[in-house]
């Protein structure tokens, strides 16, 4: 599967790379959506979480780390923001996965909203919620 970010990581088409070693590549988002969006991808192309093996994805969560902290040294936002999208329903438009590290410098620049629904949700849904997590991990 080829995708934009195999391109890149192949060097069929230009990015300003900030980090890459054997399993993982970061380089700045093309939106920028504020200064110092990041994308930190895997070199090879899984489609999403449920598909990176585990080793792959403790690695790229430490770049990820590593990367927030030298985002936070060089530009000192007051606020970085982990955003990962799996499945276009959940917006992925990339289908080959990656963490965006997106720097925050004032809240009214990106908006991201969580519905609250706990005034509708019972204590047995809740339970029996957890309960089909649970069981999913057996």
């Amino acid at each position: 599967m080829e995708t934009i970010f195999t391109k890149i990581v192949e060097r069929k088409i230009p990015s300003h790379i900030v980090y890459e070693d054997d399993l993982v590549i970061a380089f700045l988002d093309i939106t920028q959506s504020t200064k110092g969006h990041t994308l930190v991808v895997t070199k090879s192309p899984y489609e999403n979480i449920l598909e990176v093996p585990e080793n792959v994805l403790k690695h790229l969560f430490g770049v990820v780390q590593k990367l927030s902290k030298g985002i936070q040294h060089a530009f000192n936002p007051l606020g970085i923001n982990l955003l990962n999208n799996n499945g276009s329903t959940a917006g992925q438009t990339v289908f080959h996965y990656h963490v965006h590290i997106i720097p925050r410098y004032d809240k009214e620049e990106i908006t991201i909203k969580l519905n609250d629904t706990s005034k509708t949700i019972t204590a047995d849904d809740y339970k029996n919620r957890a309960a089909m997590i649970i069981a999913a991990l057996s």
